[in-house]
């Protein structure tokens, strides 16, 4: 899977404790978001796993070719199966956003694409455990998935804390959430809407300044 725009906002938008030292991506892909996570906090180690092999080997390829080789490690592992008892202060995670629907024949795009081995809620009970108590979850998901995110999370004890709806274009509904979640309840949820484009090909100021220290123009 190609750099996207799900995964640039995510990498730009997750928060993590202000002394974060362990971040991990969930299904890291090309290794975009643990990369911007590197970047944006320099005090962390930062871990990228992937089930799919050829997809680990890629994201360690970029890795290697970036100023972050000390403080990136990538593995192939399925994060449902991992345990570790240290914990992470934030965890990220651009999940498969295909639900009940058709598969993709190459087994690769069903993979990345599909909720097949990373359902929702496999996902958040892996969050659940890995989490540190005062970690946070954070995530890209398609709008339409939002219940079925909350419920998931709400499951295993994990509540919403931030949420942002992302429209491409001020005319039309959103069409991706930002959503972070935490291990204690807030008494008001924190929320905002945001619009990339207000011309087409123009990032939105908002945008631009979310995403400034990433691109190169």
């Amino acid at each position: 899977m190609k750099v996207g725009t799900d995964g640039t906002l995510l990498g730009a938008w997750a928060n993590a404790p202000v002394a974060a030292k362990r971040i991990l991506d969930i299904g890291t892909g090309t290794g975009l978001v643990a990369l911007m996570m590197a970047q944006r906090f320099p005090e962390a180690q930062i871990v990228g796993v992937d089930i799919d092999a050829d997809a680990a080997k890629q994201a360690q390829e970029n890795v290697v070719g970036s100023p972050f080789l000390d403080r990136i490690m990538i593995n192939r592992v399925d994060a449902t199966k991992m345990d570790d008892k240290e914990g992470y202060d934030a965890i990220v995670c651009n999940p498969p956003y295909f639900v009940d629907s058709l598969t993709c024949p190459q087994d690769q795009r069903t993979l990345a694409r599909h909720a097949v081995s990373l359902t929702y809620e496999t996902l958040m009970q892996a969050a659940s455990r890995l989490l540190k108590n005062d970690g946070i979850l954070s995530l890209v998901i398609p709008a339409d998935n939002q219940d079925d995110v909350e419920s998931a999370a709400a499951f295993v004890g994990l509540f919403l804390n931030r949420i942002c709806l992302i429209k491409t274009t001020p005319n039309k509904l959103p069409k991706r959430h930002l959503v972070e979640f935490r291990k204690q309840p807030v008494e008001q949820v924190n929320f905002e809407e945001q619009v990339l484009e207000f011309v087409p090909g123009q990032r939105s100021e908002w945008y631009h300044e979310l995403t400034k220290e990433f691109y190169i123009k």
